[in-house]
């Protein structure tokens, strides 16, 4: 199949050979035809998979019919990093058909998105929080909106955005066409779907494995050594562009500081950083002055870069589906790519878990001229240790005289 057998508008088919794209992939040649045929869809696809052109193309198509300077389209997605991903790659599939995308994301100032609302779009990429903001100032108008797609709706699971997604609904027509992706398919996600989707066609792509390019590695480690272990792993291996995974925000951020301090060209990306410096990180890493990244996972889905050399797991994943999407960001465009984990005892579980849905024992590796030997710092406080209180001044109601009085109790 080609892109030519999908009916598209002579416009957009240029408009897809201008970037390149010459065969559909998977999910794409599953989604496009039940989307132009007007169906709902529910679709489980990992990152890199094509997914966003599967839903922009037939969106697109739709929209060049009909009225203009309304909103008839709206993408609801967990990040800014991820809406921003997505407005520009409609604005690519866009051009020369007076379409018009915009963004809606926190962090920045409401008004010029209040302004370019007025002058009219067709196409909304919003988060949440931000969308329902304008909800309720009525600074938009979802009344003619034709085509819901809810991107990434695990992550907007993760983050608690499922409260305000079920309040944004409201606002939409009940006929509507609604097209819901994620990477992992929890059981709020399936009754979420349950509630929007109308007899909607189910697509699986890249969902059960990761990538055969990919090579697994477990580097067995104790917690305090972690980092230093990544720094020696880092120096001793030939890197292009590494993205390393942790679970917390402050993780993230305390990771990079370390790197940084290291000698690495490196950055985090995590939600307590300003736009302005999020994009900064975003844009580094895609161009390469920035060669390793330090990312949570939802941050991470923002990122589309192919050329990611390394996925380094410095915290294990919670899940078997969120280990798989992670190192499903190397290995891409038929490239190797190479998936380090950093795993501590209490892994095993999750491990063997994973070694089930692969099908085979991941590799086991020990660092030569690593000293795994090198104990805990021992904290100087001691938990038994009690500290009087100090000493308070009192005056006594029958004389003007100071008294020194003890506090009795310690601690």
């Amino acid at each position: 199949m080609n892109f030519d057998s999908l009916n598209l508008h002579p416009q957009i088919l240029s408009n897809v050979q201008a970037l390149g794209y010459k065969t559909p992939t998977p999910i794409q040649q599953q989604s496009i035809p039940p989307i132009l045929s007007g169906k709902d869809v529910m679709g489980l696809a990992q990152t890199g998979t094509g997914k966003t052109a599967a839903f922009a193309l037939p969106i697109i198509q739709r929209l060049l019919q009909g009225p203009r300077s309304c909103v008839r389209a709206l993408i609801i997605a967990p990040t800014r990093e991820l809406a921003q991903q997505i407005h520009e790659a409609i604005v690519e599939l866009c051009k020369n058909t007076k379409l018009r995308s915009m963004t809606l994301y926190g962090g920045v100032n409401i008004n010029p998105q209040i302004h370019a609302l007025k002058c009219g779009v067709e196409i909304v990429v919003a988060c949440p929080g931000r969308l329902l903001d304008h909800l309720q100032q009525r600074t938009i108008s979802l009344e003619k909106v034709e085509v819901l797609v809810l991107d990434e709706a695990d992550q907007m699971f993760d983050m608690g955005f499922l409260p305000t997604i079920r309040k944004i609904l409201r606002y939409t027509p009940k006929k509507r066409q609604t097209l819901l992706f994620s990477a992992t398919m929890p059981s709020e996600i399936n009754e979420l779907a349950r509630e929007v989707l109308h007899h909607p066609v189910t697509i699986e792509a890249g969902h059960s494995a990761p990538a055969a390019l990919v090579q697994q590695v477990l580097f067995p480690i104790e917690q305090h050594l972690k980092t230093e272990l990544l720094i020696h792993l880092l120096r001793n291996t030939e890197i292009k562009s590494v993205l390393v995974f942790t679970r917390t925000k402050h993780g993230a951020k305390k990771v990079a500081l370390k790197l940084e301090q290291a000698g690495f060209a490196a950055a985090s990306l995590q939600g307590n950083l300003s736009q302005n410096k999020r994009l900064a990180a975003m844009n580094g890493f895609r161009d390469g002055s920035l060669k390793i990244l330090v990312a949570t996972d939802i941050a991470a889905r923002g990122i589309d870069v192919s050329s990611v050399s390394h996925v380094i797991n410095y915290d294990m994943p919670g899940t078997v589906e969120a280990y798989i999407h992670r190192i499903g960001r190397t290995g891409r465009a038929e490239r190797a790519g190479e998936a380090y984990t950093l795993t501590l005892q209490e892994d095993q579980l999750l491990i063997r878990k994973i070694e089930r849905v692969l099908g085979s024992k991941l590799e086991q590796r020990k660092l030569e001229n690593f000293n795994y030997d090198i104990k805990p710092a021992v904290s100087t406080h001691h938990p038994t240790l009690k500290y009087a209180r100090p000493q308070r001044v009192e005056r006594t109601q029958s004389r003007n005289k100071k008294i020194i009085q003890p506090s009795s109790v310690t601690r």
